[in-house]
């Protein structure tokens, strides 16, 4: 008996996740990605608790993958320095098991890669499309822009601009202008004269610069201010000096290390409603294809990888695919749906530009007591399960 066979749109995080879960349960897996070739140039991700649980619920030590070194501390801090909130990462070890890993995007990537056949990704390969043969309901054909594939199951990770939503949600109102744009980027090594650095990020009057030490010994560095859609500064280096220039330390010393040609830039966005439901048929939808959220609470990554192991645990378990998908949209939505709307009002909190409105905004999150900072990050932390493990 030949093995089922889960073609996956898009070599993210979310459909190298899926694909890497799939293949260690006996599936044949293929991963089209339109790109020609792997990205080299990328930025930071923060792998929170959740997400380094659902990859060890699939035997994969991101740790290993891409370094195990984490700051002393995070928080939230003014521009002029002054902690708002600050907790040490061992309090966080304590609670949950481990501290969130900050880790270069591409290195996961790779690492998620090679755990995969050397033929199973197909670059250069766009997903056109998905059709049934007439009379063959259980095999869905993947119309690709190098050649059709059968499947059994089709796992659309096309990310925030997917094409298979909008073939199949024609009526959803698509993706919502979060107001602000985001540049972001990694630089070499520790801090100005090699200090080490914490996580942290400082909220500003409708701004935000985040400096994440990275478990490889790199930087990642991430700004947002309120624009409009699609502003784009002549001189990237101006714009974030005249923004930032003149905030805390390391930020302007950091600034003056960026390379331009190397910052990424995008405006953010998330789905402006909820899917009604995260499958259809023989075809399933995570990550940014299936609940796009502003990264205000660093979860869309995780909520990517969660969403993969989740659906191959429920594929492996279930008779049927159609009902696995069916679980899958079960367990899934509520938690993704409530997690986007959090974050985006998260956002909307941070982007605050009114000297007033900032004043109370940084009084309410000094006075906030520690059990209720706790209890936000259980739910985030602690949220990831298996159905039915």
């Amino acid at each position: 008996m030949s093995s089922p066979h889960a073609v996956v749109a898009g070599a993210g995080i979310g459909g190298l996740t899926a694909a890497v879960a799939l293949h260690r349960r006996g599936w044949r897996v293929t991963v089209c990605e339109r790109s020609p070739q792997p990205s080299a140039a990328g930025a930071g991700i923060v792998l929170a608790p959740n997400a380094l649980r659902a990859f060890d619920a699939i035997g994969f030590d991101a740790a290993r993958a891409a370094g195990r070194a984490v700051p002393a501390a995070m928080g939230l801090r003014r521009p002029d320095g002054r902690w708002l909130h600050r907790a040490d990462t061992a309090a966080l070890t304590a609670r949950y098991g481990r501290p969130p890993l900050a880790v270069y995007r591409p290195a996961l990537a790779e690492a998620l890669s090679a755990a995969l056949p050397p033929a199973a990704i197909h670059y250069g390969a766009r997903v056109t499309g998905v059709d049934h043969e007439p009379g063959s309901p259980d095999a869905p054909v993947v119309r690709t822009s190098a050649g059709d594939l059968t499947a059994d199951v089709v796992l659309a990770a096309d990310g925030i601009h997917s094409g298979l939503r909008r073939a199949y949600f024609p009526d959803h109102p698509g993706l919502l202008h979060g107001g602000a744009t985001a540049w972001r980027t990694v630089l070499s090594g520790d801090g100005p004269a090699g200090r080490p650095l914490d996580t942290a990020e400082t909220w500003g009057r409708g701004e935000r610069f985040g400096v994440v030490p990275l478990a490889d010994g790199r930087v990642y560095v991430y700004a947002t201010a309120v624009a409009p859609e699609g502003h784009r500064p002549a001189d990237v280096r101006a714009e974030l000096l005249r923004r930032f220039g003149s905030w805390h330390d390391p930020v302007p010393a950091l600034l003056e290390r960026i390379d331009p040609a190397a910052v990424l830039q995008h405006d953010l966005y998330d789905l402006a409603a909820a899917l009604p439901r995260l499958h259809h048929g023989r075809i399933a939808w995570l990550g940014d294809a299936a609940h796009a959220m502003t990264p205000n609470l660093g979860q869309g990554g995780c909520q990517a990888v969660e969403d993969a192991v989740v659906l191959a645990h429920l594929l492996d378990r279930r008779a049927g695919v159609p009902a696995a998908l069916a679980a899958y949209s079960a367990a899934r939505c509520s938690r993704t749906d409530a997690i986007r709307i959090r974050s985006r009002r998260a956002g909307r909190v941070a982007a605050l530009a009114h000297p007033l409105a900032v004043a109370v905004r940084d009084l309410a999150v000094r006075a906030t007591p520690a059990r209720v900072t706790r209890r936000a990050l259980d739910d985030l932390f602690d949220g990831f399960t298996l159905p039915g493990a």
